[in-house]
């Protein structure tokens, strides 16, 4: 038995050992006979400044077809390179670049031969922007199961949060409290969680089913009972205008894309740090870390873990119901039935994807993003794909990321698992 279980771990790691080679040759395969084969004749232009910048960059103009077929030779040899025994810094910056030749060859075959300029600066606005409840939500996915409570209902605090916000911006006029209210309630939602889950050992996957039901279920009543007759009174707040930081933001490229933006993603760029700071630089963050991954041993040198794991869910209610709020009243105006669209479950496969880390949680949410501005742009410059099939690419994604290219991963032990103390 023990001869058949080795045999079969090994066969198991050969097997996937050429899951990555064999995704960067199917990418590298799209970019040379379709990417650059289907390609118009003449450039495609890259624009890396806005209209009324005040420094400005010169555009890149790219042989849209030529271009395509380099990118799709590079991503063969990356192909033939990942086949080899790599170190983790190389394999990680080889994802990177297939995806990023991907995306050039994408951008050459969209745009060669046609008077349209892809504004780069604006990809990574709307990059920073899509990705702002995305990046919350994982960082509240972070925060729970570091302490060995699994969140599924991200989905639901963003949702409530944006519902909440809505509301009570609209009905007081006052942004701020919008926020506050949407973070409320994000943390109630998380108090149910932590209730049935920590107290009650209710299964945690089924749980958060059942919370983004609930929560789905009841905004969608109270959506039609009361934000449609009373519309102009509870569900028309004003949003959050950019906020441009003097200096930094005229910096060429990087200052209208980071430092130009609203209220939101500063905040964001606080409680990224302070998470990650948090969890791995501080006595909190250390025994947040030893109840998720052996909570027996934390409870005998008198670390509570029920307290630890209560603070903790809500805390991660708490920043996803800002990141719901931010779809109302950082974005559209106003609220709409299950306007999260699943940003709750990609926030969790961007935790899976950054191997429960804060800033790899953030690096993955960035990438899905990415995935949802882009296909946003290319749906308005009549690209001859399917409308549904680019309101597919993010999601597309996330699977790819997930199942394909996050490689393995161990989440933190006790992940999940209910405590009950001897």
């Amino acid at each position: 038995m023990t001869t058949l279980a080795v045999a079969g771990r090994s066969s198991l790691s050969i097997g996937r050992r050429w899951v990555a080679p064999a995704a960067f040759l199917l990418l590298a395969l799209i970019d040379i006979f379709f990417f650059a084969h289907y390609a118009h004749k003449g450039d495609a232009t890259l624009a890396f400044s806005q209209p009324f910048a005040k420094v400005t960059v010169p555009n890149l103009a790219l042989p849209g077809r030529a271009t395509a077929y380099v990118m799709g030779g590079l991503s063969v040899v990356l192909a033939a390179a990942r086949a080899l025994e790599l170190g983790k810094v190389a394999r990680r910056a080889s994802i990177g670049l297939v995806l990023f030749f991907f995306v050039i060859a994408l951008l050459c075959w969209a745009y060669a031969g046609s008077s349209n300029t892809f504004n780069v600066i604006n990809q990574f606005q709307g990059t920073l922007a899509d990705s702002i409840p995305l990046i919350l939500g994982a960082l509240a996915g972070c925060l729970c199961e570091r302490a060995g409570v699994i969140n599924i209902a991200i989905e639901g605090q963003l949702l409530i949060g944006a519902f909440a916000g809505a509301i009570f911006a609209s009905a007081f006029g006052t942004l701020w409290l919008g926020i506050i209210a949407g973070s409320a309630a994000g943390g109630l939602v998380s108090l149910l969680l932590g209730v049935f889950a920590i107290a009650y050992l209710v299964d945690q996957v089924i749980l958060g089913v059942v919370l983004n039901v609930f929560v789905s279920g009841l905004t969608g009543y109270l959506y039609d009972k009361l934000l449609v007759p009373y519309a102009n009174t509870l569900n028309s707040p004003s949003t959050y205008l950019p906020i441009k930081i003097p200096l930094l933001g005229d910096i060429p490229i990087i200052g209208p894309v980071f430092f130009d933006s609203t209220l939101f993603l500063y905040i964001t760029y606080i409680l990224v740090a302070a998470v990650q700071i948090g969890l791995f630089k501080t006595a909190w963050g250390l025994r947040v870390r030893a109840v998720g991954e052996h909570p027996q041993a934390a409870d005998t040198v008198g670390i509570s873990v029920k307290l630890t794991r209560y603070r903790n869910v809500i805390l991660a209610g708490l920043i996803a119901g800002i990141g719901g709020a931010f779809l109302t009243i950082g974005s559209v105006g106003s609220f709409g039935k299950d306007m999260s669209s699943g940003r709750g479950y990609i926030a969790l496969a961007a935790v899976i994807f950054g191997r429960w880390t804060p800033l790899g949680s953030v690096g993955a949410a960035l990438l899905f993003g990415f995935a949802f501005e882009l296909q946003s742009i290319l749906s308005t410059i009549n690209v001859p794909i399917g409308s549904y099939f680019l309101l597919m690419v993010p999601y597309v994604a996330t699977i790819i990321a997930v199942a394909g290219l996050v490689g393995q991963v161990r989440a933190p032990a006790a992940d999940g698992q209910p405590y009950v103390k001897a």
